[in-house]
């Protein structure tokens, strides 16, 4: 399973009263165009996943529909989220007409 942060609400502040940073998940979602030999060489590529861990996720955004790629400020999880609708088609199957899908959401959920 992947490793995710917890986050704050947002407007939380610490014991010392200082803002914290809201925190955000990049979720890749499931799909029927896709290899897992591609998933597994996105999230490489892309979040420098080693395979076995990108493996895992190949496993579980197959299973479940869904799996969170990485956990971040939101700028940062809004460009991984690009990066990813960005990476094109999967050249292992004809029908797969571009990129994988990907959302953003508050890690707070």
């Amino acid at each position: 399973m992947p490793r995710t942060l917890s986050a704050p609400d947002v407007g939380t502040r610490t014991e010392h009263g200082e803002d914290l940073t809201p925190l955000y998940h990049v979720v890749l979602l499931d799909d029927d165009e896709h290899t897992y030999d591609y998933v597994v060489e996105m999230l490489s590529n892309i979040f420098f996943l080693p395979t076995e861990i990108a493996f895992q996720h190949a496993v579980e955004v197959d299973t479940t529909g869904r799996t969170i790629v990485m956990t971040c400020e939101r700028e940062q999880a809004e460009f991984g989220r690009e990066q990813i609708h960005a990476y094109g088609a999967d050249p292992r199957m004809s029908i797969s007409k571009g990129s994988m899908s990907a959302v953003v959401e508050p890690a707070s959920k």
